[in-house]
């Protein structure tokens, strides 16, 4: 009975060819009983009769067998597909998902935490790690890993000449019998590398690793999940990116790098105001590059623009973490310094003074500048007044012959010499 309830899952095309068969042999039967009752009912019709019937029979009997079997294969296939189709609706419901989501990321610390999350959803018991170029686009800066064993974690930071993935743009499989491995690859892992990719440039790279004893066979069975999952990372980071640059742009000097003169002003009444309520002191060196004018009229303003970015660069390089450079306008440079006093202040601008003055040698020219220096609330009140304060300082020291350091005039200083 079993074997004909499993018969309505056939598929339509060997329903009618079962219906065929089986009619084709019924008819068969029938012809015989026609001519037995025409010809009459001898011995030999009658074995004649019983034998095509036995035949007969075993022909539907058989077929039934056959078709059941085939039945219970194909109500095996559909169920297989069935369960395929729901986890193939399910991957799709999660990247719809995660689409979703990467559209509210604000930087890449949302959109790893999205990744990641989904990943756990579509890849459980995989690890994975996300990469994204950094801004010089010289190395990939490690953005969040997860599921990785403590002794094979990967490295903070990769550059493109190590990993084949991005060599060759395509998906790299390192590990599991590979023979060809990145140079940043963990010993005794095994991961698939996925290149992402958006508006025909590469932007980061998502790696997938499996711990498991087939783990190249798993990993190249969700080949193809992997690589939607990267592609649709990609426009996300391709939009955060977009977004850091407009904002880089909006914040800092395109020659320089340094931050802008409207942000300066921004930070310096916030350090200003948090200077006043915590009683912490802030101080302010301008800089001035000395005869800038002269130097561009006689050498040309390509030179120019490059000692401009190379002072820039010289400052940088000699400030801390909390210092904010800036292009105050021109040739004229600015240093917020939060949490630091005028003896303090005076020591760094003659370190950035010497900095500068090393660019002679390299440029086979004379390059200089003059420092002024304020701090508060020695010598301002106020973060405008900080600013005029340095802004003096800083004259002064190019009328006493340039090149060097002048600090600002003390308020009370000041008040004694009213008096």
């Amino acid at each position: 009975m079993a074997g004909f309830k499993s018969l309505g899952a056939l598929s339509p095309d060997r329903k009618v060819s079962l219906a065929v068969i089986v009619t084709t042999a019924v008819v068969a039967i029938l012809v015989v009983n026609d001519i037995v009752a025409l010809f009459g009912h001898s011995p030999m019709m009658a074995e004649a009769r019983a034998w095509i019937g036995a035949v007969a029979g075993t022909i539907i009997l058989s077929l039934v067998i056959r078709y059941a079997g085939m039945a219970r294969s194909e109500m095996h296939e559909r169920q297989q597909m069935g369960v395929a189709a729901m986890q193939a609706r399910r991957q799709m419901e999660e990247l719809f998902k995660m689409t979703d989501m990467l559209q509210s990321a604000a930087d890449y610390v949302d959109a790893n935490a999205v990744v990641h999350a989904t990943a756990e959803e579509l890849l459980p018991g995989f690890g994975g790690a996300l990469y994204v170029f950094n801004n010089s686009r010289d190395r990939l800066d490690l953005s969040g890993s997860w599921n990785w064993p403590d002794d094979a974690t990967p490295p903070p930071a990769i550059t493109p000449s190590q990993c084949w993935a991005l060599k060759r743009g395509k998906p790299h499989l390192n590990g599991g019998g590979s023979s060809l491995g990145c140079g940043h690859h963990p010993a005794g892992t095994t991961a698939l590398e996925i290149p992402m990719a958006a508006r025909g440039e590469i932007l980061g790279l998502l790696i997938v690793r499996a711990g498991d004893a087939d783990a190249a066979g798993q990993l190249r069975g969700r080949e193809r999940l992997v690589a939607v999952l990267a592609d649709s990372m990609s426009l996300a980071l391709s939009n955060i990116a977009l977004r850091e640059k407009l904002r880089t742009q909006a914040l800092r000097d395109a020659l320089t790098g340094l931050y802008n003169r409207r942000y300066m002003e921004d930070a310096l009444e916030r350090h200003a105001s948090l200077s006043e309520s915590s009683h912490k002191p802030l101080a302010v060196i301008m800089i001035d590059l000395d005869h800038f004018k002269r130097l561009n009229d006689e050498h040309g303003h390509a030179a120019g623009d490059a000692v401009l970015r190379e002072a820039a660069a010289a400052i940088i390089g000699a400030i801390r973490p909390s210092d904010i450079a800036c292009r105050y306008g021109g040739e004229e440079l600015v240093v917020i310094l939060p949490d630091c006093g005028l003896d303090d202040a005076m020591a760094r601008a003659e370190t950035l003074r010497a900095r500068i003055e090393s660019l002679s040698e390299i440029h086979a020219m004379r390059i200089t500048a003059s420092f002024g220096v304020a701090a508060a609330p020695d010598a301002a009140p106020d973060g405008s007044s900080l600013i005029a304060a340095a802004d003096a300082a800083l004259y002064r020291a190019k009328a006493a012959g340039r090149n060097r350091v002048e600090a600002a005039t003390r308020i009370g200083h000041l008040a004694i010499a009213a008096e």
